[in-house]
């Protein structure tokens, strides 16, 4: 199906730099499109000079996502530290929607990787902290069960020094021993004020040329924030600001790409520099950026003794060149895939689909008796839809029947076919752009009184409903709930049910008849100013699927198939798109 009036700029980049200019290469920022907050990369030459990043998921299981590229354009999904509820069983005591996995670090030491991070619970106030390690990082499984700590201060890093002790530090700026075997800490001493002394966040320290070096981010993910660094020849001080902070930021400029923080460096198998960062592509309003916080990669030259100097984020980025390669030894998709996915027998969860907090695995069954090549929901008490009444709706401690993918970019189409045939009133299957449990934008097939459209009637009969759930949103106009009765029809074939991004301010949600697919319905709209920021405002939008049995009376089971992610384009800049 092609999208109706798709009007959109593409680009013309051809990448001639590179043969015109051996050492530059043109790349594409974001790097790893998509929800991908906090980045944390290091290069390991013993992995065949392949770079590895993590970043924050907080709600989403599986966690801690890790990439591998050799070229810092390609990226493959080699991993999950977390994949694992016996690894972190507390995680599903998480409430607020900022809950859960905060800002890891990954490193390399000694042939091990080592990724640690911090748990949080705000209802409960309390921060753990966790340090993961794996000899594989190309294997969920090889992750251990975190060793925990007791951590005062959130974003750790991780840095041994030359005589093989580790330290963290930590918001504030804050330093510490520590025991990567037992979680042991020594006592935190505050090494720098920053240079604002606002929001000190995300540090991490590197040794080079005879100076302790401090990345710092400054000023609170959002329009002001930035990165600073610092430096000293004793680990624990006194470090001096650069007088040229902040050395990364895009505050107070009209620039397309904004929130420039949280940044790490690494070096590449030449010995050139670069930083990751997160980042809004939201331009200076900060109001429409639904994918949230995205990892940005700029090239940073850093000279023997001096400090470095980091390229701005920009949507077209020249950089070091790397020549281009996709030998990633991993079954996990490039993080630029479409999804083809059918649901084959013997064939388990694809590796980049997620779950809010940890899954009920048993309401999720691939290939049924019966159902070949289709996704068995069961639905859940617990339902999404229920935060756009109540703030604090929607989980009840149990899990939601969920699952989902990330938004990879700006224009999309996602399409699902369902076969359900609902029983009792409100049981409800259908497809969301999900951000949280009180920012999603739902349309779904759902049992309502035949007349549900009035309020009036007796019997029971399927029907579409759209509904935007936006109590947590900064948005003031949420569309208003609609339904209508499936044509009659439609019930004897699976239903497609289709969401369109198609523009980079809103989503339009279609259905047809999956044995008639031209014959489209356009059902709803709403803007993308839902699933940007709010309560929400660390993490980015998800695509996928549901099914809910709200008052519990129910439990009709809803078939899966035929799911599709079709990325279409990218927008780099303002107005400025390339293809995905």
């Amino acid at each position: 199906m092609l999208i109706p009036n798709l009007l959109f700029t593409l680009l013309a980049v051809a990448n001639v730099a590179c043969s015109l200019v051996p050492h530059s290469q043109t790349r594409h920022n974001p790097a790893i499109p998509g929800w991908h907050s906090d980045p944390s990369c290091v290069f390991v030459s013993e992995r065949d000079n392949t770079t590895f990043c993590a970043s924050s998921t907080f709600l989403l299981t599986p966690g801690i996502p890790i990439y591998a590229s050799k070229d810092l354009t390609t990226w493959k999904l080699a991993s999950h530290a977390l994949s694992r509820e016996s690894q972190y069983p507390e995680f599903n005591l998480s409430i607020a929607q900022t809950d859960g996995i905060w800002a890891p670090t990954l490193r390399y030491h000694h042939g091990v990787f080592y990724v640690i991070v911090i748990y949080k619970n705000n209802i409960a106030g309390k921060s753990t902290g966790l340090i993961f390690n794996t000899t594989d990082p190309f294997s969920d499984d090889a992750w251990t069960v975190p060793i925990q700590y007791n951590a005062e201060f959130i974003d750790p890093d991780l840095f041994w020094d030359d005589d093989g002790a580790a330290y963290v530090a930590s918001s504030g700026i804050n330093l510490q021993t520590v025991d990567v075997t037992t979680g042991a800490m020594g006592e935190p001493s505050q090494i720098w004020n920053g240079s604002t002394g606002n929001f000190l966040e995300g540090p991490h320290i590197y040794k080079k040329d005879g100076y302790y070096y401090l990345l710092v981010a400054e000023g609170g993910s959002g329009l002001n924030h930035s990165v600073t660094i610092a430096r000293s020849k004793d680990i624990w001080g006194p470090y001096q600001g650069y007088e040229n902070n902040p050395v990364l930021t895009n505050r107070d400029t009209s620039e397309y790409f904004q929130n420039i923080g949280h940044a790490d460096l690494f070096h590449d198998m030449n010995g050139n520099w670069w930083s990751c960062s997160l980042t809004w592509r939201s331009g200076p309003e900060g109001k429409t950026y639904p994918m949230g916080r995205e990892m940005a990669l700029t090239p940073v030259t850093w000279k023997q003794g001096d400090w470095p100097s980091f390229a701005p984020v920009r949507g077209i980025q020249e950089g070091w060149y790397l020549p281009p390669s996709n030998n990633i030894p991993s079954d996990g998709p490039f993080a630029n895939d479409p999804d083809i996915i059918d649901f084959e027998p013997n064939s388990t969860i694809p590796r980049n689909f997620g779950f809010w907090r940890w899954p009920n695995k048993d309401s999720y069954t691939i290939s049924p008796v019966g159902h070949p090549r289709t996704l068995m929901l069961t639905p859940s008490t617990a339902s999404i839809t229920s935060g756009y009444k109540n703030y604090t709706a929607g989980y009840d401690g149990k899990e939601f029947t969920l699952i989902m993918r990330r938004q990879t970019d700006t224009l999309f189409q996602y399409s699902v076919d369902i076969s359900f045939a609902p029983k009792s009133q409100d049981e409800e299957a259908g497809v969301t752009v999900f951000l949280n449990q009180v920012q999603n934008i739902n349309l779904g097939i759902t049992m309502l009184p035949a007349n549900a459209t009035n309020g009036t009637g007796s019997s029971l009969a399927p029907h579409f409903r759209f509904l935007v759930s936006g109590l947590g949103s900064d948005e003031k106009n949420i569309p208003t709930p609609f339904v209508t009765p499936i044509p009659h029809s439609w019930l004897q074939d699976p239903i497609r049910l289709v969401i369109r991004a198609e523009n980079e301010t809103h989503y339009v949600f279609y259905a047809a008849s999956s044995s008639r697919p031209w014959d489209i319905l356009r059902l709803g709209q709403a803007p993308a100013t839902i699933v940007s920021g709010g309560a929400g405002p660390f993490t980015g939008s998800l695509v996928g699927v549901y099914a809910t049995s709200p008052n519990g009376r129910g439990g009709t089971k809803s078939y899966i198939s035929r799911w599709r992610y079709h990325g279409l384009a990218q927008e780099i800049g303002n107005g400025d798109f390339v293809h995905s």
